[in-house]
């Protein structure tokens, strides 16, 4: 059986930037498939300069938000995959972020340099999880 779920504010967020209906999750057979997200603004949807970490700490906020909808966590996760634009500094300032939010155990994780984005942002991350 798959799961379509729609994630608000996030499902809207994309709809309006993307002009269609897009699910930021899928669930499948217990397994949490979650789409790369851009850093929403938490108030008002949009992407907008933002420094780096706090870039970060959206995306994983968005990501944490995304799993409980769909019955998961961070803790459940198996795979993350980390896109980010290549400045040498952002791959320390990313570790720094996302070692709060897997502070014990980790999930295995890609980290993969994009030359840019088609918004004002540095980080997207996708996720596989757990139910």
């Amino acid at each position: 059986m798959i799961e379509r779920l729609r994630v608000e504010p996030i499902s809207s967020y994309l709809e309006r930037r993307r002009k269609g209906p897009i699910f930021p999750v899928i669930v499948a057979n217990g397994i949490v498939y979650l789409s790369g997200l851009p850093p929403f603004d938490p108030e008002t949807g949009d992407i907008r300069p933002l420094p780096f970490e706090r870039q970060a700490e959206i995306v994983l906020d968005q990501m944490k938000h995304c799993l409980e909808a769909a019955g998961s966590s961070l803790a459940q996760v198996v795979k993350c995959n980390v896109y980010c634009t290549p400045e040498p500094s952002h791959f320390a300032a990313f570790n720094d972020v996302y070692a709060r939010y897997f502070p014990n155990e980790s999930p295995t994780r890609t980290f993969v340099h994009v030359p840019s984005w088609h918004g004002p942002f540095d980080v997207e991350i996708d996720c596989v999880a757990i139910v």
